[in-house]
């Protein structure tokens, strides 16, 4: 019998300009919203005050941006990170191209970028993610590029 184990991607797999799309997608929902805004004490009237909101030139409360970072951020965890990452290192750009709505679905799809070993850790190397999440309709709504360090592949699966 083999055993499988779910897992992310180590540096030696992960290839300069392969993009991975993730799935699921991940509606938002009013609660997602309030809860978040609520946990991060952000009491922005944009995102909690249906009322204010409707008077805005988007006529309707807008998801809490950082809530809309995270979850694009976090989709392509399974395919991509889970147990191969050893740390987030820093974003160097975000950028929230259009605004994202309660009930819209976020979609996110990452290109590997730029990469190199770590001077420092053996057996460790800094990878640059760039990640995209799109609404269901397919508009960019967020953009976030962040460097990770991440776990080479253990020796008894080099070469396998």
């Amino acid at each position: 019998m083999t055993v499988h184990t779910s897992r992310g991607r180590y540096y030696e797999e992960m290839v300069t300009g392969d993009v991975y799309k993730h799935d699921p997608g991940r509606t938002i929902t009013e609660a997602d919203n309030v809860l978040f805004c609520s946990i991060t004490l952000n009491s922005q009237s944009l995102h909690l005050d249906a009322a204010r909101s409707a008077e805005s030139e988007f006529g309707q409360r807008l998801v809490n941006s950082l809530l809309t970072m995270s979850i694009v951020c976090s989709i392509g965890v399974p395919q991509l990170t889970q147990k191969t990452t050893i740390a987030n290192l820093g974003f160097q750009e975000i950028a929230f191209p259009a605004p994202v709505f309660l009930g819209d679905t976020l979609y996110c799809e990452t290109e590997i970028g730029p990469k190199r070993l770590s001077a420092s850790r053996p057996g460790q190397g800094i990878v640059t993610l760039e990640h995209r999440g799109l609404n269901q309709d397919g508009v960019l709504v967020c953009r976030a590029v962040r460097t990770a360090l991440v776990h080479c592949l253990p020796e008894d699966e080099r070469g396998a």
